[in-house]
């Protein structure tokens, strides 16, 4: 082994657990990490309050630090003379692992970097409790996170996916759910999709099918809960944007038989992986032309 590659950890300074948390239901959390908790000096949280419950509940007394992505930088340098002085310290976000959508890569590497000792708790995890339970292949999955707020931004990361055939997991805030939904159905085409809300909470709902009938599903009024969105990935290595003359075909054929646009835009979405904005454009324009040409097909 070259020089360099493997340091020796100094067993005199502190250790920083990476501990997982329940997302929801607060008997997700393992034996571990309940002896860590109440076992270490401090306890970085991203939300004091919401920590405090935790601990509460399991009669742990340890003291909290607020960790959070604001105060990140000069809070990283308070713990790190805790662990430099011997002091163990417990990292948790407000659910799940750290690390995962959150600020703790910033902590776990500054501490890597001083040789330090990190350790992680595995447990609770909103990325993996939606998968499996997707029926989804899971193999290998790409896991996106929360996207861009701005439909522009969120767009151009959903195109760079498109060709995924991994199965893509993503987070949303219900906000803005509606309009992520439909960036994934323009862009993405109408996919097979299971969308989570709640999990392990009192209130869990699980919906399965296409994005579109999804889209149709969800109420119109105020939405409540945080969102985890499993979709299938692009089984067919379909490139994005293409409307070749087979599709057209299709989609003149489906005029015929009295589909209306809505109608031949799914389905030929599903059926091509295609982005529906995209077909639903092309089934517009054919519209038109057989209009132009006198066609009073009924649509």
């Amino acid at each position: 082994m070259r020089e360099g590659v493997l340091k020796r950890l100094n067993r005199d300074q502190g250790t920083l657990y990476v501990v997982s948390t329940p997302i929801g239901n607060l008997e997700d959390i393992t034996l571990r990490a309940i002896r860590t908790l109440k076992s270490v000096k401090f306890v970085a949280a991203e939300n004091i309050t919401h920590t405090k419950g935790l601990l509460g509940h399991y009669g742990i007394k340890t003291r909290l630090i607020s960790y959070r992505r604001e105060n990140q930088q000069h809070k990283t340098a308070e713990i790190i003379r805790k662990l430099e002085s011997g002091q163990d310290v417990a990292l948790v976000t407000d659910a799940g692992t750290p690390g995962i959508s959150d600020p703790g890569p910033y902590l776990i590497n500054q501490v890597a970097e001083k040789n330090m000792r990190i350790c992680p708790i595995p447990g609770p995890s909103a990325v993996t409790a939606a998968l499996s339970v997707s029926g989804f292949p899971a193999e290998q999955f790409t896991f996106a996170g929360f996207l861009p707020s701005r439909s522009g931004k969120r767009k151009s990361v959903l195109r760079e996916l498109h060709a995924h055939k991994n199965t893509l997991i993503f987070f949303e805030a219900p906000h803005r759910i509606k309009a992520m939904l439909t960036d994934l159905r323009n862009i993405l085409g109408d996919r097979k999709t299971v969308v989570l809300r709640e999990m392990t909470k009192i209130f869990e709902e699980v919906a399965r099918g296409y994005i579109s009938t999804i889209l149709e599903s969800l109420p119109r009024n105020r939405i409540k809960g945080e969102f985890t969105l499993v979709v299938a990935g692009n089984e067919k290595g379909l490139k994005p944007e293409k409307i070749d003359k087979g599709v057209l075909d299709i989609i003149n054929n489906l005029l015929k038989e009295g589909l209306s646009i809505r109608e031949m835009a799914s389905l030929v979405s599903k059926e091509k992986g295609l982005p529906y904005r995209r077909v639903y454009k092309a089934c517009l324009e054919i519209k038109k032309s057989l209009k132009i040409n006198g066609d009073n097909q009924k649509i």
